[in-house]
């Protein structure tokens, strides 16, 4: 017995010991994270015309530019009064630059550096919006095309996605123009039309321009993620993302064809019911979590930032990396950064309640982590539907993960400074862009994509996004123009 007592002590003594080795380890791990976070001075605050600068912004979201993927030419005349409207108010840009439409109405604008072999860059934005949803109009607290500036606020569709970027650029350029500015690199200055219903007509052919030119750009620039203010648990700083990876785009259409009959007769297995369970096997067969390549780069860059608790955790995911997993799949927008998505968006069946329908259609959208492709996904969704009377077809202008860019390049480390200088409270880190962007169409003439808008976000401003009371603070605009002014400076001056 009393043998017993002691070989129970010990072991007991060994798991107090086994559980101190491992706090110490797991302390020490998280002790030894130092900050990555660049030292550089604050740029002098140059002053911007916030009021003429902000009417300009109204003014432009008064253009209905809705793109429309059937049918181009559907607001045609908006653009173009748009683009009228930008020749008017940007008059030192336009003298200073070359101006070619592409695709109709996509607008690439040239910058000649005074250095001709220099690497050119190019920044990007987007000049179309999305529709409002219907029925919402009257949920806006500013009729959303009406352009307004009230309460520190520019009120609109497109505020912030994405002619806030669009015009801050050409701020930014215009100001830097009349200071007799002159760029040592070419800029190239690229506003697509359609980045809301895939790009094809204006993005990527722009990029297709530029290689057909045999023009290799040192980097683009264009819209993605932000500078969000407590959104991530455990810090207490502002966080500017920069996205140096995209997820992919993958739409998918299954088909089943049955035979019609009457619905006093159905059949064990009808067409609707075969279809909705290969639809709800695939969604309950997920693809996996996994965290690594940026999104692990991001959570080691904000460890040594992050408070105790939180610090731990991520200073040892070869422990605690289920921890982690399990926090991060509890929010959308978070669970949407480990894993490529499934959606069922489209469901289409029958047309009349007494016949049982023959054809029976669906539509599934995929985000895709880098390292997926459109085979593996359509592989996936076969295995999953486990039925072989579904027809799996891939829609047209799906694009697969551009590659990743370099967080070590000398383009990253020089946008990484001109946050710090613009915005010095806050924390740079790598990030993975969840949604699609115009810049995947320039992975064939840059090795080096980043996404990021220079724009403050909080959880309700996210809401805004193709949502309802879309808005930009007076404040934020003249700071992202303050920012493109100072990138101009930094990488081509």
């Amino acid at each position: 017995m009393r043998r017993a007592i002691r070989i129970l002590r010990n072991l007991v003594l060994l798991l107090i010991a086994a559980v101190v080795v491992l706090a110490g380890v797991l302390g020490v791990n998280a002790l030894m994270r130092t900050s990555r976070q660049i030292d550089v001075a604050a740029a002098p605050r140059v002053g911007v015309d916030t009021d003429a600068a902000s009417k300009r912004l109204a003014e432009a979201i008064r253009f209905r530019t809705i793109s429309n993927f059937l049918d181009p030419e559907q607001n045609a005349d908006a653009f173009r009064g748009m683009q009228a409207f930008m020749q008017a108010s940007y008059p030192a840009f336009h003298a200073a630059t070359k101006r070619e439409v592409v695709g109709n109405l996509g607008l690439l604008y040239a910058w000649e550096g005074s250095e001709p072999n220099a690497a050119p860059i190019a920044l990007l934005a987007h000049q179309d919006v999305v529709p409002i949803a219907p029925g919402t109009e009257g949920n806006w607290q500013v009729p959303p095309f009406d352009g307004v500036v009230r309460d520190g606020f520019i009120w609109g569709r497109g505020s912030w996605d994405d002619k806030g970027n669009l015009f801050a650029i050409l701020e930014a350029a215009e100001q830097l123009i009349k200071e007799g500015f002159r760029p040592k690199r070419t800029i190239y200055f690229a506003f697509g039309q359609d980045e809301e219903v895939s790009g094809q007509r204006g993005a990527k052919q722009i990029a297709a321009l530029l290689a057909s030119r045999g023009i290799k750009l040192d980097f683009v620039l264009d819209e993605g993620l932000l500078i969000t203010d407590g959104i991530m648990k455990g810090i207490d700083k502002p966080i500017a993302l920069i996205g140096v990876a995209e997820k992919g785009y993958v739409t998918l259409t299954l088909n089943l064809t049955a035979t019609p009959g009457h619905s006093s007769m159905p059949p064990r297995q009808s067409a609707i019911g075969m279809m909705s369970a290969a639809l709800a096997r695939l969604e309950d067969q997920r693809f996996p979590a996994k965290i690594r390549g940026t999104v692990r780069e991001m959570f080691d860059t904000l460890a040594p930032e992050m408070n105790i608790p939180n610090r731990i955790v991520l200073s040892n995911l070869w422990l605690l990396k289920p921890v982690l997993k399990r926090e991060l799949e509890k929010g959308a927008t978070t669970n949407a950064m480990i894993r490529t998505t499934t959606a069922l968006t489209i469901f289409n069946a029958g047309n009349q309640d007494n016949v049982l329908p023959g054809k029976v259609d669906a539509t599934v959208n995929f985000r895709l982590l880098p390292g997926e492709t459109e085979t593996s996904i359509i592989d996936h969704v076969k295995r999953a539907a486990a039925n072989d009377k579904i027809a799996v077809a891939p829609r047209a202008g799906n694009t697969e993960p551009p590659p990743v860019t370099s967080t070590a390049s000398a383009s990253y480390r020089a946008l990484n400074r001109t946050i710090r200088e613009i915005f010095p409270d806050v924390v740079v880190a790598p990030g993975l862009m969840v949604a699609a962007t115009d810049s995947r169409h320039f992975a064939g003439v840059t090795d080096n994509i980043f996404r990021f808008s220079p724009v403050r976000a909080n959880a309700e401003d996210l809401t805004r996004f193709h949502g309802t009371n879309e808005r930009l603070s007076v404040d934020n605009y003249a700071d992202m123009i303050r920012f493109y002014r100072r990138l101009v400076q930094n990488t081509a001056g």
